[in-house]
């Protein structure tokens, strides 16, 4: 099965020059599905900044410290999302690789172990934060203390030093929605105490970032 991602645009941002639909080819419906629901989550999260370029990514980040991170529509429709992120050496453009096997980060090419992948962006987020110094992947990856950084391959093939600290926000989080990411740090068992409308509020988001 081939389809493709016509997404309308969301979330633009005031000047952006990008097309409003965004093109990818999909393996199969499962495949599809993924997709979909991650680019849901990412409405809901605050940081997801929908169509805007690599360049609009550099102007909000360059002020910002080093490890604040947006995720935005890719510029390359052979993509579906960006990770950009401020470092060090100034802002960091990291495409998320999708298959049918879930979402990932292109791995430094030096380094030849397994790169995770995850079934939503979120959960892609949720592991590397925190991860940028001291910590190393292991095989299946888990993750084991080590001197080394973890790098990988920006848009333009440069190996990135990947630090993850904060999410820069579109606007404040609404109540509701810091309320529903403290439940979340807190487990699933305090969300099946909640009423039905409350659970339903809290499956439609379910990262603590």
């Amino acid at each position: 099965m081939l389809t493709r991602s016509r997404f309308k645009e969301s979330s633009r941002i005031q000047g952006s020059d990008l097309a409003p639909l965004h093109y990818k080819p999909f393996s199969s419906h499962e495949h599809y599905q993924q997709v979909i629901d991650a680019h849901r989550k990412l409405l809901e999260s605050g940081f997801y900044f929908g169509p805007i370029g690599g360049l609009e990514a550099k102007a909000l980040l360059s002020k910002e410290e080093p490890g604040t991170f947006l995720i935005r529509d890719s510029s390359d429709r052979r993509y579906f999302f960006t990770l950009s992120v401020q470092t060090v050496y100034g802002t960091r453009n990291l495409r998320i690789h999708s298959e049918e096997g879930g979402f990932f980060l292109e791995n430094d090419y030096q380094n030849k172990k397994k790169v995770p992948q995850f079934d939503c962006v979120l959960k892609l987020i949720m592991f590397y934060m925190g991860r940028g110094r001291d910590v190393q992947l292991t095989v299946d990856g888990a993750s084991e203390e080590s001197m080394e950084t973890i790098y990988l391959m920006d848009s333009r093939g440069i190996k990135t030093p990947l630090e993850l600290l904060k999410p820069l926000k579109i606007s404040p989080s609404s109540l509701k929605h810091i309320c529903r990411r403290a439940l979340n740090r807190t487990g699933q068992g305090e969300v099946q105490q909640l009423p039905q409308a409350l659970r339903d509020f809290m499956k439609k988001y379910d990262a603590s970032i």
